[in-house]
């Protein structure tokens, strides 16, 4: 049996009108927050032991208040992202990322700006298991602010 998620909500786009608002806020973020955004999508099958994940996610938001204001923008150099992706790190996690990337190809085709960041995150598989890890921290700060 595969490990959970935690019982978090998937991220697969579950309806053609919610997959068009994503394209649509997609063109207004700048490259950092789109990738991170492609990133968190594409990393919705990403399975991990729901203890795991947790604690991960517990221990990040640990070291994000102790650098400083909890309230501050989130980046990809913040310690909590970058301990956070050497955390959660390891083959099947990032094969499975990376398959979710290039099932995005067909969705992000005709939005020049989203498909050159999937070819952009799809070059640099570090970058784009940073860019998970920020979206699912940005995900637990949002639960939790």
């Amino acid at each position: 049996m595969p490990p959970a998620r935690s019982g978090r909500r998937s991220r697969t786009a579950a309806s053609s009108e919610s997959q068009a608002q994503w394209l649509d806020l997609l063109e207004t973020f700048g490259e950092v927050d789109r990738c991170v955004s492609v990133a968190w999508v594409a990393g919705g099958d990403v399975a991990f032991p729901e203890d795991e994940l947790n604690e991960a996610l517990r221990r990040a938001l640990v070291v994000r208040a102790v650098g400083g204001a909890p309230d501050r923008e989130l980046t990809l150099e913040d310690e909590a992202v970058v301990r956070l992706a050497a955390e959660l790190d390891g083959a099947e996690p990032r094969a499975s990322l990376r398959r979710g990337l290039e099932s995005l190809r067909g969705v992000l085709a005709a939005r020049p700006a989203a498909a050159a960041t999937l070819d952009v995150l799809l070059a640099d598989g570090d970058l784009a298991w940073r860019c998970f890890a920020a979206g699912n921290l940005a995900e637990e700060l949002g639960r939790d602010g």
